[in-house]
């Protein structure tokens, strides 16, 4: 493993412990070359899952890239971080076992929205707003609806 630090290639796992879910296991890293300490995530991958674009374009399926979309919604927002890493875990877990090796970029809006709904309101409509591109104050107001009356308007799923 290549420390973040300096780049040496020489690092020495000194502690592995399984993660709250049992999704993963955490490694605290020393760098030999700095001493750098840091931690890595070891998961299991049961298939490799290709995004299907609106755009057309197909690209690897990215778990950082989904951590990272969904912790910019729930940014300066009283949302536990383990609530999030479940989520994400359980998204991931989802879409691998849902038997298809291409999945489209709207399924996996529509299960970040579902789970978001679930956790912070406001993490919700600034993810939803993002990913259904929003471009006036009457698109909030119709989602603003759907929070106040869900069983008028449920999530979609794909």
């Amino acid at each position: 493993m290549r420390c973040p630090f300096c780049g040496g290639e020489e690092t020495q796992v000194k502690d592995s412990r399984p993660t709250e879910d049992n999704t993963a296991i955490r490694r605290r890293r020393i760098c030999n070359t700095c001493g750098g300490r840091f931690t890595t995530f070891e998961r299991v991958q049961l298939r490799e899952l290709m995004v299907l674009k609106r755009s057309g374009r197909r690209v690897p399926f990215d778990r950082e890239k989904l951590m990272r979309s969904v912790q910019i919604a729930v940014r300066k927002r009283p949302v536990d971080p383990e609530k999030i890493e479940r989520m994400v875990s359980g998204i991931v877990r989802q879409l691998e076992s849902s038997g298809e090796s291409e999945i489209t970029a709207e399924t996996i809006g529509n299960h970040v929205m579902e789970g978001l709904k679930g956790i912070d309101d406001v993490a919700y409509v600034r993810f939803a707003s993002v990913y259904r591109n929003f471009r006036e104050a009457k698109d909030f107001e119709a989602l603003l609806d759907e929070l106040s009356d869900p069983e008028k308007h449920p999530v979609k799923n794909n």
